[in-house]
């Protein structure tokens, strides 16, 4: 279904859009995004994401309540729908993960778009429009981001997988994990993921 587009969103004192640049397209999405859908620019292409389904949001909000109760660091925070800006094979790829984990105090300002840099975990959690870029090009640039830890919580495969260890466009150490099973988050978190909920 198409994005509904606001009746002034191209009045006269919009500028002619043909001929934009992805960057402004992308930006010019971003301002027509309904409340809840996200955009992100992953390698060159535009994405708009629906909001998420129910099972989706429980399964974040389970691994958001269960680094709260077992973070060795208690300066650790979660974010949820902070946009980050990381190093492309082109130009700048903008996500939104679905989790981010870093020290208190590291996005409070009043950007959308922060620099990767005290983030220490990112995890996402599958859906049907999303899966491939979570399991593809999203590896890779939060390995290019030298994002510690990425955490994907596969849905549709049934898995958990834990990629460490960032080496170029790559991690260097990845574990997958039967959904359901127990699955250990080296440092900086350091404990054990129980999926057992999931």
């Amino acid at each position: 279904m198409p994005l509904p587009i606001p009746e002034d969103a191209f009045s006269e004192g919009t500028p002619d859009r043909e001929g934009a640049s992805v960057q402004e397209t992308f930006e010019l999405f971003s301002a027509l995004a309904p409340k809840g859908w996200r955009v992100e620019l992953i390698e060159g292409e535009i994405h708009v994401v629906p909001p998420a389904n129910g099972e989706h949001e429980e399964i974040v909000t389970e691994v958001v309540e269960q680094v709260i109760a077992r973070r060795v660091d208690k300066a650790l925070r979660n974010f949820t729908g902070i946009g980050l800006v990381l190093p492309g094979t082109a130009d700048p790829v903008r996500v939104i993960p679905d989790l981010v984990v870093a020290p208190k105090g590291s996005f409070d300002d009043q950007r959308e778009w922060h620099a990767p840099d005290p983030v220490l975990l990112v995890a996402e959690v599958t859906s049907t429009s999303t899966a491939g870029r979570d399991r593809v090009q999203k590896i890779r640039a939060y390995a290019r981001a030298c994002v510690p830890l990425y955490l994907l919580i596969d849905r549709d495969a049934g898995e958990a997988a834990v990629c460490s260890g960032p080496m170029g466009d790559d991690y260097g150490h990845k574990s997958v994990h039967k959904l359901g099973t127990p699955v250990p988050l080296p440092a900086p978190l350091g404990f054990t993921l129980d999926t057992a909920e999931f």
